[in-house]
């Protein structure tokens, strides 16, 4: 079995060399370079450990430069930040005019600037501190199809379903995309219009999940979620709905959030949280399409406010409050 080559160090070297023979590589930041040199590195161990472990492994893809939406800067290689509020980069002439979304809590170290739909987005690496949040009230969330989110305290947020609601405007553009000819100035058009929408959507969706995520950690300071296998769930049957949802997205922001508002984010086993009643925790099997859990103990909540409540009363939480990482 060949063994996994590295590019690493020894290609950085090399580059390094390129950049003092040939002088208007220096246009460029070496920075950017090196970071594209290490994504190269990776797709190819990548590659050779799937074929060590037997696995289904497709060679890495050549990327052209239509696809290629991002790179990432080390600030004063390449990146500057001027006193001005707006932005310099090596080989652009003048200064780039931003719009900031707020202040910077300190001065960032690195940077990814990244291209969607014609627009630009830089997003700027910086630490922040954490701090201690004192609200000791305590919550779990159940994240499923019908409610995006179940709190147990009883609070539901439907979701959005977005995708269905924008089904019509993107399969009209889609058509208009596949008639088109080929390498055509009207294809460029259409697939710009596509891309543009489907921006759109993704854009109101990381929108809603930054306010919900924001909210619960506002106004908990101990937080349980499902440790959920989410990849394998949006593999199936309800591949759709799973992706339109963004489980994913959802719980990495509250991970992010709650560390940084020195919350407690703990993730519980996922197993038979639905089928479990909260008061007797008596198994009552359901199928999906029933959204009510009635238990023979008297206990009727709805399905995912039930689940919510097992998730809590299995989450272990550390004594007192404070910051804790998520594992």
């Amino acid at each position: 079995m060949p063994k996994a080559p590295r590019f690493g160090a020894t290609t950085i070297t090399a580059l390094s060399q390129i950049r003092r023979e040939l002088p208007h590589q220096g246009r460029w930041s070496a920075t950017a370079q090196q970071q594209v040199l290490r994504k190269l590195d990776r797709s190819y161990a990548a590659f050779f450990g799937r074929m060590q472990r037997g696995a289904k492994a497709g060679f890495p893809r050549f990327k052209p430069r239509a696809r290629y939406h991002a790179a990432e800067f080390r600030v004063g290689d390449g990146l500057t930040l001027r006193k001005s509020g707006k932005l310099g980069f090596v080989g652009v002439p003048g200064e780039i005019k931003v719009n900031w979304h707020r202040a910077l809590p300190s001065v960032p170290k690195a940077a990814i600037l990244s291209r969607n739909a014609g627009k630009w987005y830089i997003i700027l690496h910086v630490e922040v501190a954490p701090v201690e949040r004192a609200s000791p009230d305590r919550v779990g969330i159940d994240i499923g199809l019908t409610s995006l989110v179940a709190r147990s305290n009883g609070e539901t947020v439907a979701r959005p379903n977005l995708t269905k609601r924008n089904a019509a405007k993107l399969r009209v553009k889609q058509r208009a995309l596949a008639r088109c000819k080929r390498g055509s100035k009207r294809r460029r058009k259409c697939k710009a219009a596509v891309t543009k929408l489907q921006a759109h959507i993704g854009n109101a969706r990381r929108d809603n999940l930054h306010k919900l995520s924001t909210g619960i950690v506002d106004r908990f300071g101990r937080i349980a979620v499902e440790d959920l296998h989410i990849k394998g769930m949006a593999a199936g049957m309800l591949a759709k709905p799973v992706n339109d949802a963004a489980w994913s997205m959802l719980t990495d922001m509250l991970a992010y959030k709650a560390e940084k508002a020195g919350c407690e984010l703990v993730k519980v086993n996922p197993r038979g949280t639905s089928q479990t009643c909260p008061m007797c925790e008596a198994i009552k099997p359901k199928l999906l399409s029933e959204r009510m859990h009635p238990c023979d103990c008297g206990c009727t909540l709805d399905r995912d406010v039930a689940a919510a409540k097992v998730i809590l009363a299995r989450a272990r939480f550390q004594p007192g409050h404070g910051c804790q990482a998520p594992s």
